[in-house]
């Protein structure tokens, strides 16, 4: 009887063993995965504007600051005290700048590791809510091929630091359920949170408080749970009460009222949308696995009374509501979210893959990935013979390798062959891979003139102690990043009276806006001979949108125009950054061009010395 119950406790414990070494092998080999997807070809596109631009050079202050200066405890942009955000994920960035100097890839790669390291961790979270390895792993895969979190986990961002951290915050949550030292580890999760996106760690606790509520009860008022978190988040309160020491007012009209709980009722910098903004997000950037999510969603709210439903129910339900309430909408706001669809989509994918041979899959997937297919196709037709520019010869390819891929799954699936699953993952992850390796993986980039030919100028031609003023609508951080110099847009004055010649000339600019059919509009205004741009204005009918509209903007520019040269009269030395077609408006005296950035049209310029 000895002999037979020491047999076994050895295949138990090779059982173990073996589960043990299967688990590790899954764990790097997504970490692997995660890696080369989110870290390759990161230095090749230039830093975006506003937080990539911002992070960056917060981070080369710290990098740059003497070890006596505390910038690592107090940073700052551009000398100025920085209390948009806390500091861990800049600190991270200011490191690597130590080991590979200052440039995109170190910038970037911080955050890569930090969101490839959240892969693995939704896997630990899977094998926590799921009784089965399959639908835990099948969560990862679907995590790491969506293009939200590959796109915005690659940049210089605080976004993918979140995900990281708040999974790992979650992980901890739910093993604390089993153990309660694994308390400390949530703590110290929320701590990094705070510490690098304040107020949402706040939000993130209470969806782990509302599903401990929900699913385990006990945990709630439990001593010994609520000690060890209380001991984890000890660094983020001990920075938090460090910087209202240090300016106790700036602080808290700064980091807590402004960059926090302001975003909630009111809308900064203008960044705002309908309450279903980010399910038109999730819409357009979540396919094909939001396919599965939906359906691993309605799988949750009929099996509710299982822990992962619970889970996947309360994140993504209670995140989802909290920001689409918020009136401040930026695209990234919603990223947290995509673990949690995550789930539901495992969830789904892996019922289906333990279904029979003979049951039928939903005909809607296969219409839908055929629909996706067919897009694709007509897209990479177009790209292909269509288009002039070589660069859209990789959209071609990347729209090739989804149509394929969408037309491989949408054909499995109506076999009934589960394989479909393993194309779909495959198919995404070559089609993100080749997409990163496009110069189209950042498309924001588009929006404005190309930042680094003109940066290069402003930082040989410009002192590191003068300011420069530039024509552009906003200021660019990218811009002052790479020129190392401050860009700052020239505050528009309100013109209160116009010359005659230039009424007469804004006049005539008007009426050849004005379409042919519109006679009588046009002799109107030539008979017409303003005192004022309020008579100007006046003349043209209120039904006349378009053309009130255009006058707006033509009176916009004027302003502009008489601003640039009040400041250019004013100063001894100025230095503008202005379009070619504006300096050629200005017709300024004394114009010396110190460099011009022929492939965007831009030039920077300064008075001749006397």
């Amino acid at each position: 009887m000895t002999r037979q119950t020491f047999t076994q406790n050895q295949f138990q414990d090779r059982l173990r063993s073996q589960d043990y070494w299967l688990e590790t092998t899954y764990i790097l080999g997504l970490l692997a995965a995660a890696l080369v997807l989110y870290s390759i070809n990161l230095g090749s596109l230039p830093l975006r504007d506003w937080d990539e631009g911002t992070v960056a050079q917060v981070a080369k202050e710290i990098w740059l600051g003497s070890k006596d200066s505390l910038n690592w405890l107090f940073p700052t942009l551009w000398g100025e005290p920085y209390l948009n955000k806390p500091p861990l994920v800049h600190l991270f960035i200011a490191c690597f700048y130590w080991f590979g100097g200052v440039n995109e890839w170190t910038a970037r790669l911080p955050s890569a590791i930090l969101t490839a390291c959240s892969v693995p961790l939704l896997y630990g979270v899977g094998r926590e809510i799921f009784s089965a390895r399959t639908p835990a792993l099948f969560s990862a895969l679907i995590y790491l091929t969506l293009l939200p979190v590959a796109r915005h986990g690659r940049l210089a961002m605080l976004d993918g630091a979140v995900l990281c951290f708040g999974i790992l915050t979650f992980l901890c949550v739910l093993r604390a359920r089993r153990d309660l030292r694994w308390s400390l580890g949530a703590g110290i999760g929320l701590a990094a949170i705070a510490l690098t996106k304040g107020i949402m760690g706040l939000l993130l606790g209470s969806i782990a408080l509302l599903f401990l509520f929900w699913d385990t009860p006990r945990l709630i008022t439990s001593f010994y749970m609520w000690v060890g978190v209380l001991v984890g988040i000890m660094p983020a309160i001990a920075w938090y009460f460090a910087q209202y020491l240090h300016a106790p007012q700036n602080f808290v009209n700064t980091s807590i009222l402004s960059q926090s709980l302001e975003r909630i009722y009111t809308s900064v910098d203008g960044h705002q949308g309908p309450p279903w903004y980010y399910l038109l997000e999730i819409l357009k950037y979540s396919w094909p696995w939001l396919l599965f999510s939906l359906w691993g969603l309605k799988l949750a709210v009929k099996n509710r009374n299982w822990s992962w439903a619970k889970f996947t129910l309360v994140w993504s339900g209670v995140y989802l509501g909290a920001v689409s309430i918020m009136t401040t909408k930026l695209p990234w706001y919603i990223l947290p979210v995509y673990p949690a669809l995550a789930l539901a989509g495992g969830a789904q994918l892996a019922a289906i893959y333990n279904l029979p041979s003979y049951r039928f899959y939903p005909r809607s997937w296969t219409l839908i990935l055929g629909l996706i297919a067919k897009v694709a196709i007509v897209g990479c037709i177009y790209y292909f013979f269509f288009t002039e520019n070589k660069d859209n010869f990789f959209i071609a390819v990347i729209l090739a390798a989804v149509a394929l891929t969408m037309s491989v799954a949408a054909y499995l699936v109506s076999q009934k062959d589960r394989q479909f699953i393993s194309i779909l993952f495959w198919g995404m992850y070559v089609c993100l891979l080749l997409f990163f390796l496009s110069p189209h993986w950042i498309w924001e980039l588009n929006e404005s003139y190309p930042v680094k030919p003109v940066a290069q100028i402003i930082h040989d031609k410009v002192s590191s102690d003068r300011l420069v003023y530039t024509s552009f609508g906003y200021e660019r951080p990218s811009l002052n990043f790479y020129s190392d110099r401050r860009v700052i847009p020239l505050q528009v004055e309100k013109i209160e009276k116009l010359s005659s010649q230039e009424l007469q000339l804004l006049k005539q600019q008007l009426i050849e806006l004005i379409p042919k059919n519109k006679e009588n509009l046009q002799e109107k205004l030539k008979k017409l001979k303003p005192q004022n741009l309020e008579a100007l204005k006046l003349a043209i009918p209120e039904t006349e949108i378009q053309l009130r509209q255009k006058l707006q903007r033509k009176i916009i520019h004027l302003q502009k125009i008489h601003s640039l040269k009040q400041y250019w009269l004013g100063e001894d030395r100025p230095y503008l950054l202005i379009e070619r077609s504006t300096l050629r408006e200005l017709n300024l005296e004394s114009a010396q061009i110190l460099g011009d950035a022929a492939p965007a049209n831009w030039v920077l310029i300064t008075k001749n010395k006397q």
